[in-house]
C-alpha cells in the first residue's frame, strides 16, 4: 500500500474510533443517569438504540434493507447528529458539575438525577429552537450596484436558493414555505446554487417534488447548478434531465444569456474535480467569448477561488454549501475555511454572496443560522 493510502487508512480509522468512543461516553452518562433516575431501566435497551442512533445514518444506506426501513433509519441517525454535538458540549460540563456538587456534599444519586434533567431540557430547549429556524425560512435582500448596463435595464430583483437538501427530510412541507415567498419578490431571475437534492434523487420522484419545484417562474429564467450533494448521489444525467423538463437548465460549465441582457454562468461543482472524469474547466475559460459588455453573474456551489473570479471579470458570484456551520459552534469553523462563509463581499468590483441555505443536511436543526432566501436587488449604473 502506498504512503498516501496507508495514511488516509489510519486517518480514517482514527475518526472511526474516537467517534465510537465519543458515543461510549455518551452512553456511560446516560446509563448513569437512568440508573439514579429509573433504577432496573434495562441497560441492553439503552446501548442498542445508542447504536442504532450512531450507525443509522449510514446502515439506513445499505441496499438489501426494505426502503422503509433504510428510510426510517437514516432519518433517526440524521437527528442524532445534532443530539451527538451537543452532547458531546453539554455532558463534560455536566460531569463536571456532578464532580463539585459531590465534593460540596451533595448526595452523588441526587445530584446525578438533578444534572442530568438540566442536560435533557437543555438539549430539548436547543432542538425546539434549533427546528424553529430551520423550519421558518427569512428572506434576506441585498442591494448590489453593477457598473455595466443590462439591455436598458436599470434594476433587477434577483433571488438566490441555494442547499435545498430534498429528500426524506426536508420535502413538499419546506417547498410549499418556499414558493409563496418567492412569488412575493416578483424576482426577474431566479438562480439555484446547488445541492437540490440530498443525494439520491428517490425522494424527489417518489414524493413528486418536481410538481412544486417546477412552479418557480420568473422573467429571465430559473437556472441550477450541481452541488457535492448531487454527485454524492450519483443520479446526476436523471436529475439534469428531470430537470430540464420542469424548464429550469443545469448549467454544468455552460452559460445562459438570458433575455439578451446578462450572462448566467454556472460551474460544475468542485467535486467534480475528483468524481466528474471531465473535471471542471477555470473561470477564466468559462468566460472565453463571453460578451463583457453585459453583467457577468456566475453560480459556483462552493465559495472557493474569489481572486480567480474577481480576475477573470465576474460581477456576482451567488454561493452556498457552507449553511454557515447550520449549528452553532460550527460557524466557527466556516469562517476560517472560506474566504466568506455567509453573507457579503466586495472584492475588488466583483459582489459575492454566499447564503446558507434553504434546506438542512442532517437534523433540520438551525443554531446561529436560518433557513433563508436571498433576495439580490440589483442596479445596473454603467447603462443610459
Amino acid at each position: 500500500m502506498r504512503r498516501g493510502g496507508l495514511r488516509a487508512v489510519l486517518t480514517f480509522a482514527l475518526v472511526i474510533a474516537a467517534y465510537l468512543g465519543l458515543n461510549f461516553f455518551i452512553g456511560w452518562n446516560a446509563q448513569t443517569w437512568l440508573n439514579a433516575w429509573l433504577p432496573g431501566f434495562p441497560g441492553a435497551a439503552l446501548w442498542t438504540l445508542l447504536a442504532l442512533a450512531a450507525l443509522g445514518y449510514l446502515i439506513g444506506r445499505l441496499r438489501f434493507l426494505p426502503k422503509p426501513v433504510g428510510r426510517g433509519l437514516k432519518v433517526f441517525g440524521a437527528y442524532y447528529i445534532g443530539l451527538f454535538e451537543y452532547a458531546v458540549l453539554l455532558l463534560p460540563i455536566a460531569d463536571l458539575a456532578v464532580w463539585l456538587f459531590y465534593e460540596a456534599g451533595s448526595d452523588y444519586k441526587d445530584t446525578v438525577e438533578s444534572i442530568g434533567f438540566v442536560v435533557a431540557v437543555l438539549l430539548l430547549l436547543l432542538f425546539a429552537w434549533g427546528t424553529w429556524n430551520a423550519w421558518t425560512p427569512i428572506v434576506r435582500k441585498y442591494e448590489i450596484d453593477v457598473e455595466k448596463a443590462a439591455g436598458g435595464r436599470r434594476r433587477m430583483d434577483i433571488v438566490l436558493v441555494s442547499d435545498l437538501h430534498l429528500g426524506n427530510i426536508v420535502g413538499n412541507r419546506h417547498l410549499d414555505r418556499l414558493l409563496p415567498r418567492v412569488e412575493r419578490i416578483k424576482p426577474d431571475l431566479i438562480l439555484l446554487a446547488g445541492d437540490v437534492l440530498d443525494d439520491v434523487i428517490e425522494p424527489f420522484i417518489r414524493n413528486r417534488m418536481a410538481e412544486r419545484l417546477g412552479r418557480l417562474a420568473a422573467p429571465l429564467g430559473v437556472y441550477a447548478v450541481l452541488g457535492n450533494h448531487e454527485y454524492y448521489g450519483g443520479h446526476i444525467e436523471e436529475y439534469v434531465e428531470r430537470m430540464a423538463a420542469l424548464g429550469i437548465p443545469v448549467l454544468r460549465d455552460e452559460r445562459a444569456t438570458p433575455g439578451g441582457i446578462l450572462n448566467v454562468v454556472g460551474r460544475k461543482d468542485k467535486a467534480a474535480e475528483s468524481m466528474d472524469p471531465q473535471g471542471r474547466k477555470p473561470v477564466a475559460e468559462l468566460l472565453k467569448g463571453v460578451d463583457r459588455s453585459l453583467p457577468i453573474i456566475l453560480m459556483d456551489h462552493q465559495p472557493y477561488g474569489y481572486a480567480a473570479d474577481e480576475e477573470a471579470g465576474v460581477d456576482i458570484v451567488v454561493s452556498g454549501h457552507t449553511h454557515r456551520g447550520q449549528f452553532a459552534p460550527n460557524h466557527w469553523v466556516t469562517g476560517r475555511l472560506f474566504e466568506l462563509d455567509w453573507g457579503y463581499l466586495r472584492k475588488g468590483r466583483m459582489h459575492a454572496v454566499v447564503s446558507s441555505g434553504y434546506g438542512t443536511w442532517g437534523p433540520p436543526v438551525r443554531l446561529a443560522s436560518r433557513s433563508e432566501i436571498v433576495h439580490l436587488s440589483v442596479t445596473f449604473s454603467g447603462g443610459a
